[in-house]
């Protein structure tokens, strides 16, 4: 049994696992150390207004290069996947420059009718939001295909002690939504800053030396080829995006700011195993099940070991959040926090499935099903929309709502582990 389970462990998936859930596990340790401070110091208006400004900013920036990033794994030619991440920064710069333009002109009236007045004086720095993401989602995926999993693991280590002890810092000195706000902004430039010094040193962005590598194709090209990530996937993000953040907004502008913020600490907590393992497999996974469909190997198969795995290992942290959720915030965070408690009881249940389905969703880019789950995701978001609509409207509850909104993504994220399971048998059986 020893030699199985040191076998096991050698096997390369399950190192580079370990190599990218390391750095995560780091980065979780130093914001659940930083977290009972900033969260007293702040208190949940301002994280409400935060979690506002991140839920407009993380939608817009989620988009902003139209998912070319996340094509940067699937070439096999290094020359076409440089130029991939080139004309993801084009894309994301010209649609930055025009989001602003959009805000100057009706920035105001936009921010009114979302409900998110409140976020008025920072508007400017969605688009420095979006163009930063852009550029720490190019180097994360070009880090994921060059299998580069310690450089990750270090730098997202390094981000969260910095950016936490800035948090920490100006609370003690000017605890405001703008310091959180301009501090959460400035991370996802540290991260890219981080990981592009870390390939420059490594040189691993040296396309001469790549072996075997053809000529690349012109950006127009590249455009073409991939042009179901702008088609097909950016929709399907924008939609998935929306409904992650709707619960904020509708809080926020029903309900107050502090509920927003309840809901904002209560999903950062509940996705700490999602980083420290779901996004783990997912990074690892995505270029190996990209590997195996060309290889013809039994696609199916894996992605179901991967999820099992997932399921088995997130099955008992969650169990607790939903058995003793208030009782633990209210002592983690202070008392002013055991409402997060009570939200994050129901949004365990959603969050499971969320963080178990992260082998499907790496997997539909390579099975090159993107239509589908466009489809999906329009009647998923649907479904999240009536759960908030009838917890506010008929049910005057803003746990009913979260509730209800818990309940019907867990059905969603079920269903689309089915659907991706059945489709990669379809492609073995072809095969």
């Amino acid at each position: 049994m020893r030699q199985k389970i040191l076998n096991f462990a050698k096997r390369p998936f399950i190192r580079n696992v370990a190599t990218v859930a390391s750095g995560a596990a780091a980065s979780q340790a130093i914001v659940m150390a930083f977290s009972p401070l900033i969260t007293r110091l702040y208190g949940p208006e301002i994280y409400g207004l935060q979690g506002v400004f991140m839920s407009i900013a993380g939608v817009m920036g989620s988009v902003a290069a139209m998912n070319y990033p996340v094509a940067i794994v699937l070439p096999e030619s290094d020359a076409d996947a440089v130029g991939l991440a080139r004309l993801s920064i084009y894309v994301g710069l010209v649609i930055s420059l025009m989001v602003t333009a959009l805000l100057y002109i009706f920035g105001t009236e936009i921010l009114h009718l979302l409900n998110a007045a409140e976020i008025v004086d920072f508007i400017y720095l969605i688009p420095v939001f979006m163009f930063f993401s852009v550029l720490s989602m190019v180097s994360g995926q070009w880090l994921i295909r060059k299998k580069m999993f310690s450089l990750t693991a270090k730098v997202t280590s390094g981000q969260a002690l910095v950016i936490n002890a800035i948090k920490a810092g100006l609370g003690f000195i000017h605890p405001t939504a703008a310091a959180l706000i301009v501090t959460t902004t400035s991370g996802v430039f540290l991260s890219a800053v981080m990981m592009f010094f870390g390939m420059r040193k490594k040189q691993s962005c040296d396309v001469e030396k790549s072996n075997g590598s053809s000529p690349a194709l012109s950006p127009w090209q590249l455009a073409k080829r991939h042009r179901d990530f702008p088609l097909l996937r950016t929709p399907q993000v924008l939609l998935n995006s929306v409904s992650h953040s709707l619960p904020i907004i509708v809080l926020a502008a029903h309900f107050g700011p502090a509920s927003a913020g309840f809901y904002t600490i209560a999903s950062a907590v509940l996705g700490i195993p999602m980083v420290l393992i779901g996004s783990s497999v997912m990074q690892v996974f995505y270029p190996r099940i990209n590997e195996a469909i060309h290889r013809g190997e039994d696609a199916k198969s894996l992605i179901i070991r991967a999820t099992v795995g997932l399921a088995l290992s997130g099955a008992v942290p969650y169990l607790i959040v939903i058995l003793a959720g208030p009782t633990l915030f209210g002592f983690v965070f202070g008392n002013e926090w055991t409402v997060a408690g009570t939200y994050a009881q129901w949004l365990s249940i959603w969050i499971f499935f969320q963080y178990i389905n992260k082998p499907a969703v790496a997997a539909i880019p390579a099975l090159r099903i993107q239509q589908g789950l466009l489809i999906y995701e329009l009647f998923s978001t649907g479904t999240k929309v009536l759960a908030l609509y009838l917890g506010y409207i008929y049910f005057k509850s803003d746990v009913i709502a979260i509730a209800l909104f818990s309940l019907l993504g867990a059905i969603a994220y079920m269903w689309l582990i089915l659907w991706v399971i059945f489709h990669s048998g379809k492609l073995t059986t072809i095969k």
